[in-house]
């Protein structure tokens, strides 16, 4: 867990990262504070897919992508928008030269979201993997993933609880490393106020929890702890067929 100290508040933050009952880690998961201005960070999940080393080259490709940009950017002159878009076609075209010379088909998704030293954020994601926005336990919104049954649930043919039980559920309809383009989901949030949090995770993680029960964590515990039972709830939940599982959280806390 780690602190970034300004005047009127903090961000304090924690991830989390878990392999479940699979063979295999092929999530990854980062948050990089800016190395020259405080109050500024990015955080991100990659939920790789691929092959046994297919899926993981994808997610260490996107956080090594994430690392270059991000270091990069100046938060006072820099467009934030430009440079998360920058994130994801970067982060794309790098998986697909690693295909080149690989056997497996390597993919991934990603979740992740920029904190400015304003306390305006911005989220992207491409896939299923997602960031959710709370406000105390209540959950403001959450990105909409790029997936068959999202899809279907746009159409009014099933509802997000059949969703998570659907036999096509982990089909997505956009990711990174595909021949085609990449979807680029990028939203503003305003402004963060104290006791608000953003968590980004993958579906090992989301698929086992509602937002609700999201919120209700993340608002009681502090990050490290919160991400320790939101792990633990999932692990339980999955009754030995959980998928790998990862996240980040920050939330803006006063100084007290």
């Amino acid at each position: 867990m780690s602190t970034l100290s300004t005047q009127a508040y903090r961000l304090t933050a924690a991830t989390g990262l878990h392999k479940g009952d699979r063979a295999y880690q092929q999530d990854q998961v980062e948050i990089l504070p800016h190395h020259r201005v405080a109050g500024c960070l990015l955080a991100l999940v990659a939920d790789g897919m691929g092959g046994k080393s297919g899926g993981r080259t994808a997610a260490d490709q996107v956080v090594l992508t994430a690392r270059q940009v991000f270091d990069r950017f100046n938060p006072a002159d820099d467009d934030a928008e430009a440079m998360l878009k920058q994130l994801v076609v970067e982060s794309h075209l790098m998986i697909k030269l690693t295909a080149i010379t690989a056997d497996e088909e390597p993919h991934s998704t990603l979740a992740a979201f920029l904190i400015m030293p304003d306390r305006s954020a911005w989220t992207v994601h491409a896939g299923d993997s997602r960031v959710y926005h709370f406000r105390g336990a209540e959950m403001v919104r959450r990105t909409i993933d790029h997936s068959y049954v999202q899809r279907l649930i746009d159409e009014g043919k099933i509802t997000e609880a059949q969703a998570n039980t659907h036999p096509q559920s982990n089909l997505l309809t956009g990711c990174l490393g595909t021949q085609q383009d990449p979807p680029v989901a990028i939203q503003r949030i305003e402004r963060l106020d104290q006791g608000d949090a953003l968590l980004a995770c993958s579906d090992g993680l989301w698929h086992y929890l509602s937002g609700k029960e999201l919120g209700a964590i993340v608002n009681a515990l502090n990050p490290r702890e919160a991400s320790e039972m939101l792990i633990s709830k999932a692990r339980q939940r999955a009754r030995g067929t959980g998928d790998n599982l990862s996240l980040a959280l920050v939330r803006v806390e006063p100084i007290k």
